[in-house]
């Protein structure tokens, strides 16, 4: 999920605003339009990486969204990545942990940066490039001083690791190890990644639905169900025939996606 830091700035985030895009479907065949259960409007939000401010800005933005949708169940999933690369780590995980949006079910899926910091918790050995992927801005949202630059020595992650597993709330990592590796409704499957083409969804290996992604994103495949994913950084949300992508870099960008789908129809939100 590595992106250039040199994107555009960031958006102000003073006003709350929807932004609706159209649809830009790659129609890659002709199966029936995937729906999700009557009575249900999903909401599924995009690789949130450290932006507390962009995730309650855009959680304001569903409220309101849903606040006259006339159905009777109303669900946010998040495909994970709520840590590292953007300042407040620690921030979007307290925020995952309170009480659902009023009226709201949510469902909190494995990103492959969350796999990494638990790796992190037991094994100092991944630090080096867990910190290269972004974690030295997790260890700095959870008080522990990072080690200097990116440092290759395992002994300077172990300080650091120390440091983490005193200072990390236990709930925390409770919710860490709590997440889903996937999540299914109606014709929709959402998962980080994506899937491994030819292999059965009940067969995925956790390792594909986390960091897979040529094969994926270059398979025009039926995958069984329409796959709604993040991880790989796209300029605005793609829409094929087979799957969704809705990671849109919010961490570099400052644009945080949410796709809505209410029966067979499909938009988006964004801050």
């Amino acid at each position: 999920m590595m992106a250039n830091p040199g994107r555009r700035q960031a958006k102000p985030v003073s006003a709350l605003y929807i932004k609706v895009m159209r649809r830009n479907d790659d129609r890659r065949g002709e199966a029936a339009a995937p729906a999700v259960p009557a009575g249900s409007r999903i909401y599924a939000i995009g690789d949130v990486h450290g932006r507390l401010d962009l995730l309650t800005r855009l959680h304001a933005l569903i409220a309101a969204d849903a606040a006259d949708a006339p159905v009777t169940r109303r669900v946010i999933v998040y495909l994970g990545d709520y840590v590292d690369r953007g300042p407040e780590s620690r921030g979007v995980i307290d925020l995952l942990l309170q009480p659902p949006l009023p009226g709201f079910e949510s469902v909190h899926l494995l990103g492959n940066h969350e796999d990494y910091l638990l790796q992190f918790l037991e094994h100092a050995e991944v630090g080096p490039h867990w910190g290269a992927y972004g974690g030295l801005s997790t260890l700095a949202s959870y008080g522990v001083r990072p080690p200097s630059g990116f440092t290759p020595y395992v002994a300077d992650f172990e300080t650091a690791r120390r440091a983490l597993v005193e200072k990390i709330p236990a709930a925390h990592v409770e919710f860490l190890r709590g997440l889903k590796p996937t999540h299914a409704e109606g014709g929709y499957l959402f998962v980080h990644a994506g899937v491994k083409p030819g292999v059965a969804l009940s067969d995925q290996k956790t390792e594909d639905l986390l960091w897979i992604r040529d094969a994926f994103l270059n398979s025009a495949a039926d995958f069984g169900a329409c796959v709604v994913h993040g991880h790989t950084i796209v300029d605005a949300p793609e829409q094929h025939a087979n799957r969704i992508a809705i990671d849109t870099g919010a961490f570099a960008t400052g644009t945080l996606t949410a796709l809505v789908l209410d029966g067979t129809a499909r938009r988006f939100i964004q801050t």
